[in-house]
């Protein structure tokens, strides 16, 4: 490969055309998955900045800081960025249930016959 964004070591983000990257968000204890969400410029460099996530929230249509509200915010100890930068991996330390429903994360259903049964 010659394009350096793929290769190199310069932080260079794939925003989409709506100017967002797909952020996964795991647990550094357990190793989970807690959460998919977006994040765009700005919510990237808060991130960066503050070691405490930040995302774009399609839904309210502005920056959001994860915990904001509940108070369930995720320290951020460890960013990772993909090989073409399309995409984050934030390991994190939730202080609480990281899902709006007050799952402990968001994936607490399984697809089973075309249908979602609880996993909790």
């Amino acid at each position: 490969m010659t394009d350096a964004r793929d290769t190199g070591l310069m932080l260079d983000p794939k925003y989409d055309a709506n100017g967002l990257l797909t952020a996964v968000v795991t647990d550094r204890e357990s190793g989970a998955l807690l959460m998919v969400a977006h994040m765009d410029a700005e919510a990237l460099a808060m991130t960066l900045e503050t070691r405490e996530a930040h995302f774009w929230s399609r839904s309210r249509g502005r920056l959001w800081k994860k915990g904001e509200s509940s108070g369930n915010i995720l320290k951020v100890v460890d960013v990772r960025i993909d090989c073409d930068q399309d995409a984050v991996w934030l390991v994190c330390d939730p202080a609480g249930p990281v899902c709006h429903t007050g799952a402990e994360n968001c994936f607490f259903r399984r697809i089973e016959g075309g249908r979602l049964t609880s996993i909790a």
